[in-house]
């Protein structure tokens, strides 16, 4: 293992990881940029190899472990990354004292809270345990999407209409705080994203098309963006390699992301099955 290196009087940086290739692309990052993660692995989530990184699994409740390892380790910024499929049953919450008393209001918020709101609860948590959360971009910035077509392949007219409208769905879904992403086909919303996120979606408009429930003529268009007034350090619209194989799967068009608030993984591997499929990457704005 690495050892830890970071700038003098400052101190050691976490990833708070849950499932997925995102926490594993950061923490990679940040020990490229020189410094040495500590992993803060959720239990029933994390599925990523830490054996190389210093690490320590936890129950995804269990904020005084996560107390204890900020303050043993030093640490004074924390990462979340990846994703997290169950939210904890109130019996799996562990408290430390300067939490106990916002327990109802922690309880409340995981039963009956969106997705943003338990992220900011999550974050005030953290930072009040004396860990300044930051966002994945901030210490991976290759890892933001740019403008424009990312592939050789670029959008049709049929391609734009078909973002536009799931760029209008996303967004209103956004308000909601159930989900990023939308479907487009025929400049029509054929399906939003819910709690089974984008990859299950794909797949459910993938079943729609074998079953003759979609169009053949008409390809569509994946659209994923923030929601409104999302905090950008946590859960950031994201794709990757699987996402393209999703897309082909549905016999989409492409994908759209929003430009400067979207996460490519695996770049050169997504963009090179995107163009050798004929499927376009495209980082686009609010206004586009």
């Amino acid at each position: 293992m690495a050892a830890v290196s970071r700038e003098p009087g400052r101190g050691r940086v976490a990833i708070l990881a849950g499932a997925g290739n995102l926490p594993t692309h950061v923490a990679r990052a940040i020990r490229s940029a020189g410094e040495d993660p500590f992993i803060i692995a959720l239990s029933a989530e994390a599925d990523g190899d830490w054996t190389s990184f210093q690490h320590e699994r936890i129950g995804t409740g269990d904020f005084a472990a996560v107390e204890r390892i900020v303050r043993v380790n030093g640490i004074d910024r924390l990462i979340l990354s990846g994703s997290v499929k169950r939210r904890p049953e109130w019996r799996e919450i562990r408290p430390t004292w300067k939490t106990l008393a916002r327990m109802p209001g922690v309880v409340r918020t995981l039963l009956r809270g969106g997705d943003d709101q338990v992220l900011r609860m999550v974050i005030a948590l953290i930072e009040g345990a004396g860990a300044r959360v930051i966002g994945a971009h901030e210490v991976a910035p290759d890892l933001v999407a740019t403008l424009g077509a990312l592939t050789s392949i670029e959008p049709d007219a049929a391609s734009k209409r078909d973002i536009v409208a799931g760029r209008e769905a996303a967004l209103a879904l956004g308000l909601l705080d159930v989900g990023q992403a939308a479907v487009a086909i025929g400049g029509r919303v054929i399906a939003l994203e819910g709690v089974e996120g984008t990859d299950e979606m794909l797949a459910r408009v993938a079943d729609l098309r074998r079953r003759g429930r979609l169009s053949t003529s008409r390809k569509g268009v994946l659209v994923k963006f923030c929601k409104p007034g999302q905090d950008e350090r946590a859960d950031l619209p994201t794709i990757g390699a699987g996402t393209v194989r999703g897309l082909i799967e549905a016999g989409l068009a492409g994908v759209a992301v929003e430009a400067g608030r979207s996460l490519l993984l695996e770049r050169e591997a997504a963009i090179s099955a995107a163009n050798e499929a004929g499927i376009f990457i495209a980082g686009v704005t609010r206004e586009d």
